[in-house]
């Protein structure tokens, strides 16, 4: 306590004092499952693939696993039978052991890698993305760009414009200030 805060404070530091009103408590107990389980599901993926995010087999897989069977199975069934493993904190304390510097440096690593993935893969922005809605970019009351008009990329590209745009205009209003 005296390292972190500077001194002794009334309460342990790492208590929380809403957890001893009974009924609290059990939201935190879910909570901490729930971390556990996404940590655990995480590591099975990127063990699994190497990587998740745009993985195309992530989404189908973990919708079969969890979120088809509702609350008809149990939660702990779920995580085993999607991981493997009975539900545990190992995944979640391992990342918890990894150095700032060194997940900065993986997480870096990894976005270098699919980058050049999709160079390498050959990423065909020349077709658009069906998502079966609409995704409108908006600034306060302003439409930016709408994925119905000419497509989510193209919505994309035109909100990537505006963006620069309002880069560019506060960048020559601190010049000027200057």
């Amino acid at each position: 306590e005296k390292k972190i805060q500077g001194g002794l404070s009334p309460r342990p530091l790492l208590s929380v004092p809403h957890l001893v009103s009974d009924e609290a408590s059990c939201y935190y107990q879910g909570y901490t499952l729930a971390e556990m389980s996404v940590h655990q599901t995480r590591e099975y993926f990127k063990n699994k693939y190497g990587y998740i995010v745009d993985n195309p087999n992530v989404g189908p897989e973990i919708t079969s696993a969890y979120w088809v069977h509702g609350n008809s199975r149990q939660f702990l069934d779920l995580v085993k039978d999607l991981t493997g493993k009975e539900l545990s904190g190992d995944a979640w304390v391992d990342a918890l052991k990894e150095s700032s510097a060194d997940k900065i440096a993986s997480e870096k690593n990894e976005y270098a890698e699919m980058i050049e993935k999709m160079k390498v893969g050959g990423d065909d922005s020349s077709s658009d993305i069906d998502l079966q809605m609409e995704v409108r970019f908006v600034d306060g009351d302003e439409l930016i760009a709408a994925s119905s008009n000419g497509g989510l990329l193209e919505a994309c590209s035109e909100f990537e414009k505006f963006v620069a745009g309002r880069v560019a205009a506060a960048a020559a209003a601190e010049k000027e200030k200057a």
